[in-house]
């Protein structure tokens, strides 16, 4: 049976202090059976908030360099993330594709270290909205998941959750639709069961990431087909994450 998720990714926001202040609010609020809750901290307080809670709120790396070391100058690798007791792991968002020119050849990389070294992978596919107009937004997902995420074997999928991030809708205020969403996270389930099978598609968390937040969850959530949200602006407020994560 397949989890509602709700995942908080604050990008490159919020001091220490803040970061600590909102987690332990988030650590008050009881997790309702069969839903997590995860937040995507930045790198630099992972281990504190790891130590610190985490006992009561799964905490994830944004991101991973896939080789164990060498000279890669900033980068933290995910056997280090490993190394200090990360376990979720953020592959592909669109921001590390166009910001950072993360290849679907270097996302297959991340995504075949992760899995060996037995991270919950959360993978990032989606398209822009030139792509959308041309009428390709099927072909592009299908290409980021046959390129980044379909060689790993079948057994090593109960390891993944997919993420849907429409790219015209993060930080925008734009919003898919909840039907435009829910086809799309049908479209991701019929090419897990494609090349898997039905039981793997229908165990697998599809999550929708862009510009989710407390007005629009309850509709979005309702879909057959979502799972739950991969959050942005939203989950840097108390008040809107757990009211997110309460639908």
């Amino acid at each position: 049976m397949r989890k509602k998720i709700i995942a908080g990714n604050w990008k490159m926001n919020l001091s220490y202090s803040e970061a600590e202040q909102l987690v332990a609010g988030i650590a008050k609020v009881a997790q309702p059976e069969n839903n997590e809750i995860v937040i995507f901290s930045p790198s630099i307080y992972l281990k504190t908030l790891l130590d610190e809670f985490g006992a009561s709120v799964k905490i994830g790396a944004q991101n991973g360099y896939p080789q164990d070391q060498g000279a890669f100058t900033g980068e933290v690798s995910i056997l280090q993330l490993k190394q200090i007791g990360v376990k979720h792991l953020l592959i592909g968002h669109s921001e590390r594709r166009e910001l950072f020119h993360e290849t679907n050849a270097l996302l297959k990389e991340k995504v075949t270290k992760a899995v060996e070294l037995g991270f919950t992978i959360y993978f990032c596919c989606g398209e822009q909205l030139s792509q959308r107009e041309l009428n390709q937004h099927f072909s592009v997902i299908e290409e980021q998941l046959n390129e980044s995420l379909f060689h790993i074997e079948k057994h090593q999928f109960e390891q993944i959750v997919i993420a849907y991030e429409p790219v015209w809708a993060i930080g925008t205020g734009k919003t898919a639709s909840s039907s435009q969403a829910e086809e799309m996270h049908q479209f991701i389930r019929s090419q897990i069961s494609r090349r898997y099978d039905e039981n793997i598609a229908q165990n697998t968390s599809i999550l929708y990431g862009g510009s989710c937040n407390p007005t629009n969850a309850v509709e979005l959530f309702s879909q057959v087909n979502i799972d739950g949200g991969l959050i942005g602006g939203a989950s840097l407020s108390l008040t809107d994450f757990i009211a997110i994560a309460e639908v």
